[in-house]
């Protein structure tokens, strides 16, 4: 009776034990996910960063130097100046890389069958790169003027500023052909302009 009675409760324990055991688990995993919530959750508390609350230094204040130099930077004389330096360069390596690709560099019309010195190639390289970094950084210059220009009238910094800058270069540009080549520059220019954009953004 009593060996029948300690093998049930044996019996009962050992049911009970994994049962048990299975409950702790939840409970500490339950308890572990409840703490992750509070610390990378939703409801992690963000703290304030301002630095008289974390104890730091406020900054300096900026000097009249520093003041006269970031406006400087920001105005339009100096992005223009910026764009045409950088399109004179991109215009210059374009220029060098098409002529050197090219195989008519360096042959003289007069004369197609004679064969080009070394020199008359790299005089042609030369002046095929500098025609193009002058149009690439009027074209720079211009784009970057009036996109400042109409940023500062508009007072909003979007899309709609490239376009409008994009259709003034492109139909100043184009009118010194004609009318017709004005309109095709401006509206050229703009879905350029429109596309560069919207891939940029």
């Amino acid at each position: 009776m009593a060996a029948s009675t300690g093998a049930a409760s044996a019996d009962s324990s050992d049911s009970q034990g994994p049962t048990a055991a299975g409950t702790g688990m939840e409970s500490a995993t339950l308890q572990y996910s409840m703490i992750l919530d509070h610390l990378i959750g939703d409801k992690r508390l963000v703290k304030d960063l301002n630095p008289t609350v974390m104890g730091g230094m406020a900054a300096p204040a900026k000097s009249d130097e520093q003041k006269m130099i970031e406006r400087g930077m920001e105005s339009c004389a100096f992005k223009s100046l910026l764009a045409c330096v950088g399109g004179f360069v991109l215009g210059g390596a374009f220029g060098v890389f098409t002529a050197g690709i090219d195989t008519n560099v360096g042959f003289d019309p007069k004369d197609p069958l004679k064969t080009p010195s070394a020199r008359e190639v790299l005089k042609d390289m030369g002046q095929r790169g500098m025609s193009y970094a002058k149009n690439f950084a009027i074209v720079g210059a211009m784009f970057s003027c009036t996109e400042c220009i109409i940023e500062s009238h508009r007072g909003k910094t979007d899309w709609q500023n490239a376009v409008y800058s994009g259709c003034v270069t492109g139909g100043v540009i184009g009118f010194r052909a004609g009318l017709k080549a004005g309109v095709l520059g401006c509206g050229g220019f703009a879905a350029f302009s429109a596309a560069i954009e919207y891939y940029l953004r």
